[in-house]
């Protein structure tokens, strides 16, 4: 591919219900040359590759595809209808014929979560086993009224018209170098129970192979909707103003810079700002904030919230395909490529495994009649009953349904994984680490205390707000701020200036007001030893403190102070609780750092460079598994070194594009509700393994034993199947966050030996 030919192609491929399947797909096509790179998601219906067309064209690509029964189109095209699988014709199921895909409108072919589900019957799958079902039924009821003879070849008919379409697809997959399939094993055990003399059985096993690939098929189609019910949460009209009116256009077409009208009731149709209106916004479906959250002139509001209260005129800040949900979709998507270390040992025993079963399968037909001369054909009945319970669908599957359940849960609790390798690390945490401000604090100084010397507060914050005003330092915005909601007006101030590195000052009616550090009022000899002690007390407290003067005369004093989010004490008890160490990571200095920790109960390391971060999440990292949260682009490089990198949902572009999950919702308390969730992942899967691996086990003894039938280990197959599914899907009812935690000593005792690593 030295040429440079090579190019990022993308389809969408339909037709797939669990993990092997993908697996189907993915082997049909990684073999032909000039395909590199191939990516299957299953829940997400794509197949992504780096294809050399001048090797391999789309169109051998998209053929392979649906010579193993899949249907494929090009991104943004229709999507196709598998073929094959069918019993009866197209037409005989009228309504099936009327919603067939060829029904969706073109502007709704890349929209997945668009199209109008369908009945179960109108699939090809529902076709397959109601006329496999119709056909054992008229076999059975043939025994009753019919000789033997004639019921027989009833039987043989109802399991020829059904296992005919498998062993197509059976064959297409053998010839693309893939014979260990389902498939294959229903082909010869319905075959061998026809050669043997079973035809009942033998029809029986191939209409509950068909009922097991419908359920599996609609329990994917379940997983499958929780996560495209995300996309659904944008409206699909705005109403934008376009010279002084409004008037309905697509949300979809709407440009950055335009202004659009968000009426009571109505979803916001953009990521974008409060132009005007005051109102309180439900972003429940987007964060999983049951509060409603107050707009304002300014605020920021994200698409798919919902506006509850008055008219909100909206300025356009991202396009529709870079909105919050559409980021929320398209992360959890892409989350299915990272599949989890244990989703890669399971599909690398898979390959050993099936080919294993049917060197067993083998060896029980033919050991026991050549050794010992027993009857062949109780033997090879075993071993074909053998074969359908070697089947690894049920195991396949466990991993990336679990995997997809609770991807699809945090994005509606506002955690967001990428992907299944990130949900495993982040259940074996041992250690967070926490950047401080913007994570545990709000990012930005407030008000704390107001001391006055001469006057009334009101009259100092006047001063100080006069002073400052228009002034772009964080402390001077956190000031008129603070006076703004007091209800004070800053004095009138002329010839402001800024003393670089001490404050500023500026003239209040004809008198010269200054607002700066006690380093200010040393130097201009208004230190006194009473206003010296009262800023060291301040400054004790971790507050960053300015007088007040005038003319050189203090005034009083103001404290000021980066606070700690409300729920960053309880987040740090839960991670206490949960047996996980916290580590506070500041550049701040260490009397501020460690007024901060001691608040929240937290290890702290302050005065660190982003360099210095990087390290000491290094040197945690050598005998733990640490998770570090963080927001700013200075946070990025920990971010990357740590074994899970979390982002708030506030932080930089940076920060989000480098962190392996995000917290939409900036809450410190979601850190212990993402953890929550990846180890019920891990137990969910674990039980899945268990379910699969359990019943193959028990069923693989009773079929060698006699005990069990070819109808029994279809049923167990499907059922295992089903089952973990079912198990799988669990996860879509767990809730993440936690109880509050008390802060005290019983709480710091829980887990001594923890909080002694981080020192």
């Amino acid at each position: 591919m030295a040429d440079g030919s090579a190019g990022q192609r993308e389809w969408r491929v339909t037709g797939m219900d669990c993990g092997s399947c993908a697996a189907k797909v993915r082997g049909a096509v990684e073999r032909l040359p000039g395909v590199e790179g191939v990516d299957v998601a299953l829940m997400a219906e794509r197949l992504r590759m780096t294809l050399d067309e001048t090797q391999t064209p789309p169109e051998r690509i998209e053929k392979a595809v649906r010579g193993v029964g899949f249907g494929i189109a090009p991104k943004g095209a229709r999507p196709e209808k598998p073929n094959g699988g069918f019993v009866l014709p197209d037409g005989a199921f009228p309504d099936a014929a009327e919603s067939s895909e060829t029904d969706i409108e073109p502007e709704e072919n890349d929209k997945p979560a668009d199209e109008a589900p369908r009945s179960w019957m109108n699939s090809s799958k529902g076709r397959l086993v109601v006329g496999t079902g119709a056909l054992l039924a008229a076999a059975w009821a043939s025994r009753l009224v019919l000789p033997a003879e004639i019921a027989h070849w009833a039987f043989v008919l109802a399991t020829l018209v059904g296992i005919v379409p498998v062993a197509q697809r059976a064959f297409a997959m053998t010839r693309a170098g893939m014979p260990f399939t389902i498939e294959m094993l229903m082909t010869i055990a319905a075959s061998g129970a026809l050669m043997i003399g079973e035809p009942e059985e033998a029809a029986l096993v191939v209409f509950l192979f068909a009922v097991g690939e419908l359920l599996e098929g609609v329990s994917a189609g379940k997983a499958r909707d929780s996560i495209r019910a995300l996309s659904k949460l944008a409206p699909k009209t705005a109403r934008l103003e376009v010279g002084g009116k409004t008037r309905e256009v697509a949300a979809e077409k709407l440009q950055v810079g335009q202004v659009v009208q968000v009426r009571p009731g109505d979803r916001v149709p953009c990521d974008g700002e409060v132009m005007s209106g005051t109102s309180g916004v439900d972003e429940s479906p987007v964060t999983g904030e049951s509060v409603p959250s107050l707009k304002e002139p300014g605020a920021e509001v994200f698409a798919g919230s919902i506006n509850a209260e008055a008219l909100l005129r909206v300025r356009v800040l991202r396009s529709a395909e870079d909105n919050t949900i559409a980021r929320i979709v398209r992360l959890v998507e892409e989350a299915e490529s990272a599949r989890a270390p244990t989703e890669r040992f399971i599909d690398r025993f898979g390959r050993v495994y099936m080919p294993a079963v049917v060197g067993a399968a083998v060896l029980v037909a033919v050991v026991p009649p050549l050794a010992f001369g027993l009857a062949w054909g109780a033997w090879i009945y075993r071993a074909l009953a053998l074969l359908l319970i070697g089947c690894p669908c049920a195991l396949v599957i466990s991993v990336p349904a679990s995997i997809t359940s609770a991807l699809s849960t945090g994005a509606r609790n506002g955690l967001l994984m990428k992907g299944g390798a990130v949900i495993e690390a982040a259940a074996r945490t041992t250690h967070v680490a926490f950047d401080k401000t913007g994570t545990l604090t709000h990012g930005k100084p407030r008000v704390t205390d107001v001391s006055v010397l001469i006057g009334s507060e009101d009259d100092l914050m006047s001063l100080a707000a006069g002073v400052e005003n228009g002034a772009s330092h964080p402390l001077g915005q956190a000031i008129c701020v603070e006076a703004e909601r007091r209800g004070v007006h800053a004095a009138a101030a002329t010839g402001g200036r800024a003393l670089p590195g001490k404050g500023a000052e500026a003239s209040i009616d004809g008198v010269i007001v200054s607002v700066g550090s006690p380093r200010l009022a040393n130097a201009r000899g208004a230190l006194t030893d009473d206003l010296r002690t009262r800023a060291a007390a301040l400054e004790a407290e971790g507050k960053t403190v300015v007088i007040v003067l005038c003319e050189d005369v203090p005034q009083g004093l103001i404290a000021l102070r980066d606070e700690p989010r409300a729920d960053a004490a309880d987040a740090v008890a839960q991670l206490r609780n949960l047996g996980i160490s916290s580590v506070m990571l500041t550049g701040d200095n260490p009397r501020t750092a460690q007024a901060i920790a001691e608040a929240l109960g937290i290890e702290h390391r302050s005065e660190l460079m982003p360099e210095d971060k990087v390290t000491a999440i290094r040197n945690l990292t050598t005998d733990a598994r640490v998770m570090m949260i963080g927001d700013g682009i200075n946070d990025a490089p920990a971010l990357a070194a740590a074994h899970v990198g979390v982002a708030m949902g506030s932080g930089t572009d940076v920060a989000l594009e480098t962190a392996d999950a995000a917290i939409l919702r900036n809450r410190v308390t979601d850190v212990p509700a993402k953890i929550r969730l990846a180890r019920a992942t891990m137990v969910n899967i674990r039980q899945n393994i268990a379910i699969a691996l359990g019943l193959k086990a028990v069923f693989l003894v009773t079929t060698i034993f006699g005990i069990t039938g070819l109808w029994i280990a279809i049923l167990a197959d499907t059922g295992a199947t089903v089952l973990v599914t079912m198990n799988a899907l669990r996860l879509l009812f767990f809730r993440p966050a936690g109880p509050p935690e008390r802060i005290g000593p019983t709480a710091k005792k829980a887990h001594p030996e923890h909080a002694a690593a981080t020192t």
